[in-house]
């Protein structure tokens, strides 16, 4: 089918994952915060746990593509291999005697080896004994088990560097240091490997350093209907969903971007750890989240943007106005004041739709499950216990490549 994701909630038929690998023993309780994770994981029951989930989605009919293997069938042609290890082992980052000995070492690996070796990084160790004894600055650093090249734990999360907006993809710009080089890892497979090579579709962003202009897959969601809602939280800043938006708009179909103003936090770090959609005029939304300023962006004159801030009180009005749509439905866990945050800790509102009416959620998340059935959503369970040790739940490690359109009026 051709690629293209047209609704938050029409029926997934394909979708991109990655099956955590040794990437995660990489994971100390010393690097842990920089790699943005809370915890270490348990790599073999994350492993486990993250088999449930592409289960589920299979028996429920969708097709499920790994990163880990479309990486690594991409990096089979030869002009993707000279471009992910351009890209990856640059100068302007490791100096010039670093740079040059690991590229080298780069081009000498198959496919399949580099593939690992640009997720697993290189420890300190590894280089002297795959490398050798290299003079470098850079490399004088470090010692013994020390990532020389940094491994990418939190690629699992699909859905934040890579996007799919109607007809095209966002490869975004990533926030966080740790997580800029998993750009490269999409535009590699988006650009050379053949399910996606001959595809007729647009590239919205691909991923470039962007400075302050960043955006992340978890702040954007399609409801439909020419329509494009991204959260401006710690992850995506206002310049980001500028650029965003001006380059959507190549695109006659899409109409409006309304940017949600969230609050600074790791704990909302994107918009879908606060609201997702469960049909097509139903959010599940955190109790806490409250009502939020927006930003209404259309096309304006010359090729420009308007922009109109509207006050908060106005936020479910604005997406519903947006939508083409009389009124929504906001669905909140019923609960207490501390039980909501945890649950909202917990991904509780982080919900993955395989089509209206019919989600995926945490089984950790008991009281919020039990609250969707009883609003008639269909609520499909899976392990989270260790997946959820890195801040992210079924929506956060799927990436749909082809979803329907729903109609909504």
């Amino acid at each position: 089918m051709p690629v293209g994701v047209h609704s938050e909630v029409g029926p997934l038929e394909e979708v991109i994952v990655y099956r955590p690998g040794r990437e995660m023993d990489r994971l100390t309780p010393s690097n842990k915060d920089d790699l943005l994770f809370d915890d270490v994981l348990w790599l073999s029951q994350a492993r486990r746990d993250h088999d449930v989930f592409t289960k589920t989605l299979s028996d429920q009919g969708v097709k499920v593509l790994c990163l880990n293997d479309l990486l690594k069938e991409a990096l089979q042609d030869e002009q993707a291999r000279s471009y992910v290890v351009e890209v990856s082992f640059a100068d302007e980052y490791y100096g010039v005697t670093a740079a040059a000995a690991l590229q080298e070492y780069a081009k000498s690996l198959t496919g399949s080896a580099l593939g690992d070796f640009l997720i697993d990084g290189m420890t300190k160790r590894e280089l002297d004994e795959f490398v050798g004894h290299v003079p470098s600055t850079y490399f004088h650093r470090f010692q013994g088990d020390d990532l020389v090249t940094p491994c990418l734990p939190n690629l699992y999360f699909t859905r934040d560097p890579s996007a799919w907006i109607y007809g095209g993809v966002s490869v975004n710009a990533m926030q966080m240091r740790a997580r800029r080089r998993e750009a490269f890892v999409y535009n590699t497979v988006y650009r050379w490997h053949p399910r996606f090579k001959g595809e007729d579709f647009d590239f919205w962003s691909r991923g470039a350093n962007a400075g302050y202009s960043t955006v992340e897959g978890g702040d954007i969601l399609v409801p439909g209907n020419g329509v494009v809602l991204v959260g401006l939280s710690q992850r995506t800043t206002p310049a980001g969903v500028e650029r965003l938006a001006q380059s959507l708009f190549r695109d006659p179909h899409v109409r409006t971007v309304v940017g949600i103003m969230m609050g600074q936090e790791r704990a909302q770090m994107h918009l879908d750890t606060v609201m997702t959609m469960v049909d097509e005029r139903t959010f599940m939304k955190y109790q806490h989240l409250g009502m939020l300023e927006t930003v209404v962006i259309e096309r304006g004159p010359s090729g420009g943007l308007s922009v109109r801030v509207k006050d908060r009180e106005d936020m479910h009005r604005v997406i519903a106005n947006a939508m083409g749509v009389g009124d929504l439905r906001f669905l909140t866990t019923p609960e207490s004041g501390p039980n909501a945050e945890r649950g909202q800790w917990n991904d509780s509102c982080n919900l993955l739709a395989l089509r209206p009416g019919v989600v995926v959620a945490y089984d950790r998340n008991e009281r919020a499950n039990e609250y969707l059935m009883s609003e008639g959503v269909q609520v499909l369970t899976v392990p989270g216990g260790e997946l959820g040790r890195g801040r992210g739940g079924p929506r956060c490690m799927s990436c749909p490549v082809v979803r329907g359109s729903v109609v909504v009026d």
